[in-house]
């Protein structure tokens, strides 16, 4: 993934100085670069790849100012999340206390932020419930996979905080930097559990025909 680390690093120079040209000439190419790297591996279309095309959709909708576009790129991040989702629980179901522990976190940030976000409380809300119960299914793909999903959240997280007016030192770098560890993470873990077959459950003689 060398073109994609490059990527990245242009991508984190141009969040630094706070230039939206070198931005956009290297956020869009971000998740693309995923893609292809996850095509080469599995030949098909999946969740994962659905979800990384809306990725690209939502970074570039979010290099755009305003309140509008900001909507639209968490629409089409709300497809990411859901379509990591499908592919994850398709995959292995969780383990019940990381649902659990994912929606009590859910639950506390929105009661925290709820009262600064004004006419985004409501899309944030269903938002980060997806994000939420996404990154609760990772952990049932893989480690790599699940710490994927802990990082778009804590990303995600720190995009709510400003939102709600709170803005924390070097918060642009922090923000793009979870995110993009995130979608490596995700990406890698997902190429790798799903090449990977588990193994055939033990039949029993009975289902097995045999005496």
């Amino acid at each position: 993934m060398p073109l994609f680390g490059a990527v990245a690093v242009v991508e984190l120079v141009g969040v630094a100085l706070d230039s939206t040209a070198v931005q956009w000439v290297a956020k869009p190419l971000l998740a693309p670069l995923l893609l292809a790297y996850l095509w080469s591996v599995q030949r098909r279309v999946d969740g994962v790849a659905v979800g990384l095309v809306f990725a690209t959709a939502g970074d570039v909708a979010l290099l755009v100012p305003g309140q509008a576009a900001f909507l639209v790129g968490m629409g089409c991040f709300l497809v990411t999340q859901l379509g990591f989702l499908t592919a994850f629980l398709r995959h292995r179901r969780p383990r019940t206390p990381a649902m659990v522990g994912y929606l009590l976190v859910w639950a506390a940030a929105n009661a925290l932020l709820w009262g600064a976000l004004g006419p985004l409380r409501l899309p944030v809300l269903g938002y980060s419930l997806a994000l939420s119960l996404m990154a609760a299914a990772a952990t049932g793909v893989s480690r790599r996979t699940a710490a994927g999903g802990a990082l778009f959240l804590v990303s995600d997280l720190l995009i709510g905080v400003g939102a709600a007016g709170v803005h924390l030192p070097g918060q642009g770098l922090l923000v793009m930097t979870t995110y993009l560890a995130a979608l490596l993470l995700i990406t890698t873990g997902w190429a790798a559990a799903s090449a990977s077959p588990e193994p055939a459950r033990r039949r029993s003689p009975v289902e097995s025909g045999r005496p």
